[in-house]
């Protein structure tokens, strides 16, 4: 303790300024080993991190729901294959006991003499040794007879006993093994199934393209045989118009007397047409001609968009092969450049681990070294 009383005025104020710094100083190094204030926050990069957690747990939550899906379509599907393989199990137990009724019948076994339980229904004259039936005579109990019955049947209770725990230490493992076989049988089964979706899949995708341009051609068809309706609904309407025109305006209609009669020049009376021109029945064939040339040509014109379509889905389908097998090969390219990559860091890291086993940390520091650190705030 300070003797306040002995000390001067500059005694006094050094150790006020003494005080005063300990006192800083104490305070400083709260400041300064309190975590909470030396490090500041950048919220910012909090709140972007907070909103990628919450994109990768949706994505886990869409992840997961597919999964779920997917898990419950294998578990029909391996639900129904064990129903099946129940089924086929229990009409396989069905037609064992049905053999060993009609085929393995107890009383045709060759050892049921020794298993009938009618055969020790009799009471021997004699159980035991101390049997109070035999008197002395009884002549049922004779000098030199086996005295250590008793011990004797203890120790073939105990070899009978060794035989069985052998005989279920067996069983059990023929059954594990069994279970094993089964696991195998099931695994494969699940393989085979998940093979078959992928499959079905690839073969979904393929009919869905080739239904989309199966559709585009239909659509296409479509569009120009509505054309076709509609350009020849307007000529039939056309024609229909002139038709009628050409009728209201005939001379039989108007009743021109000049041609209901037999005077005037160029005037065709009905009982003395004798047929067309050469130059009429010229134009007639040449029309016909046109008729069936441009019949010809449509012909031709729809086998050709067929055969078109039909190259046009071949070269989709050897398309969807190429690119499967690319994708394949691209896949095995990488897996194998994965392998390899993953084998150098390894050794990379296996060697790097060596280096610093050996040579960098071989002085290892002892509690004194770390024990000097964090004393003042200076």
């Amino acid at each position: 303790m300070l003797n306040f009383d002995l000390m001067s005025d500059q005694d006094r104020r050094e150790a006020a300024a003494i005080e005063r710094r300990r006192a800083l100083d104490e305070e400083r190094k709260k400041r300064i080993f309190n975590p909470k204030y030396r490090i500041s926050l950048d919220y910012a990069a909090l709140d972007e991190q907070v909103e990628q957690k919450r994109k990768q747990k949706e994505e886990e939550r869409q992840r997961d729901i597919q999964f779920e899906e997917q898990l419950a379509q294998y578990s029909e599907i391996s639900k129904e294959l064990e129903k099946q393989e129940k089924t086929e199990r229990k009409k396989l137990a069905q037609e064992i006991n049905t053999f060993r009724l009609n085929f393995q019948k107890l009383q045709d076994r060759r050892e049921y003499d020794l298993n009938d339980p009618n055969t020790y229904k009799a009471i021997p004259a004699r159980l035991y040794d101390d049997d109070p039936r035999c008197g002395v005579s009884s002549a049922q109990k004779f000098e030199g007879e086996d005295l250590y019955s008793k011990e004797r049947a203890a120790i073939q209770r105990e070899q009978l006993k060794a035989f069985l725990d052998q005989q279920t230490a067996e069983k059990e493992a023929a059954e594990k093994d069994r279970i094993d076989a089964e696991n195998a049988y099931k695994a494969a089964l699940m393989a085979r199934d998940q093979r078959a979706v992928e499959l079905s899949n690839l073969e979904n995708e393929c009919r869905k393209r080739l239904n989309k341009a199966c559709s585009e051609y239909n659509r296409a068809l479509a569009d120009e045989r509505a054309f076709k309706d509609a350009e020849k609904s307007k000529q039939e309407l056309q024609d229909t118009m002139a038709h009628k025109y050409n009728v209201l305006m005939s001379d039989m209609m108007l009743e021109n007397v000049d041609t209901a009669s037999n005077l005037g020049p160029n005037r065709k009376v009905a009982t003395q047409f004798k047929g067309m021109t050469a130059a009429q029945k010229a134009n007639f064939i040449a029309a016909q001609k046109a008729q069936i040339l441009e019949g010809k040509e449509k012909k031709l014109q729809e086998k050709r968009l067929e055969q078109d379509y039909d190259e046009y889905v071949s070269n989709l389908q050897k398309t969807i092969c190429a690119m499967d097998n690319e994708i394949a090969r691209q896949q095995r390219q990488l897996n194998k450049q994965v392998a390899e990559e993953n084998k150098r860091l390894s050794i990379e890291q296996k060697n790097h681990q060596q280096y610093l086993k050996r040579i960098v940390y071989t002085n290892k520091p002892t509690a004194a070294y770390y024990d000097q650190f964090n004393r003042t705030a200076r």
